[in-house]
């Protein structure tokens, strides 16, 4: 992707967490979906914006977002390249007013993300990654940093990313098996970036995510130099199936084959 076109993508993105700040200063009116998951006005503004700008800004690229996600399998799976759009990512994190909800946009080629945005609007922060050009970590005033995901990091202690929101028995089961750990609580898309920061090494997710969750954090992540599995040990894939859902996955801010096996051995290829 061009220097130019990355900075149209990022421009979107904080347009949306500007519109989604407009409502979080206020008082939040939640509605819920189908599947009882909380939907707010935020949701459908960002949805709104990033849907048109993309539109005018790449045409010829369809668009995947959570809140228009009923594009039929027989037409998404001839889809080469796509954008794949979460426009509020933690909505109970919103809901709570922490802080740590995002915007992500990510474009998908070969069913694989090759590049990432994900926005925190409450924090003023910028994540972005290519394939072509690795990642990095802005602020709204134009600070940056390369991001590289094996630094920083404490050897003696592995740091594991753990959800505010969603816990549950096989991440106990899971962190049983390391004498000396530290959990590291966050919310969305934010755990990955903590990962491509080197803050934390581990992220086992045992809980139901959707692609639209996952793309540009993870897009972020393997740009810095980590990794991201699924149940069976595979590279994290998207648009490769009739449902959204991802299976069980791990990240990692680089490459363990006794995290990865552990991981494994308990999610039993399920």
């Amino acid at each position: 992707m061009t220097k130019d076109l990355m900075e149209e993508i990022i421009r979107v993105a904080v347009e949306a967490g500007d519109r989604i700040m407009k409502i979080y200063e206020g008082d939040i009116q939640v509605e819920h979906k189908d599947d009882s998951s909380p939907l707010t006005e935020a949701d459908r503004r960002s949805h709104e914006h990033i849907v048109s700008e993309l539109k005018k800004i790449t045409p010829e690229i369809p668009i995947l977002s959570e809140e228009s996600a009923d594009i039929s399998w027989q037409e998404r799976k001839g889809w080469g390249e796509y954008w794949l759009v979460d426009p509020l990512d933690g909505t109970k994190e919103f809901i709570k007013k922490n802080g740590e909800f995002t915007v992500n946009i990510a474009l998908i080629k070969e069913n694989s993300p090759a590049t990432g945005v994900v926005v925190i609007p409450a924090q003023n922060l910028i994540y972005g990654a290519d394939i072509k050009n690795g990642s990095f970590r802005r602020d709204y005033d134009g600070r940056e940093i390369e991001l590289t995901a094996n630094n920083n990091l404490n050897a003696n202690k592995l740091k594991i990313v753990g959800s505010r929101s969603h816990q549950s028995g096989l991440m106990q089961t899971f962190v049983s098996n390391f004498e000396n750990y530290e959990i590291v609580a966050a919310g969305s898309s934010l755990k990955f970036c903590l990962l491509a920061e080197g803050k934390a090494d581990v992220y086992p997710r045992f809980g139901p995510t959707s692609e639209w969750d996952t793309a540009a954090g993870q897009c972020v992540l393997e740009c810095a130099g980590g990794v991201v599995f699924d149940n069976a040990g595979n590279k994290l894939q998207y648009n490769t199936k009739d449902s959204v859902l991802n299976p069980y996955f791990i990240a990692m801010r680089e490459y363990n084959e006794t995290v990865l096996n552990c991981f494994k051995e308990i999610v039993g290829g399920s």
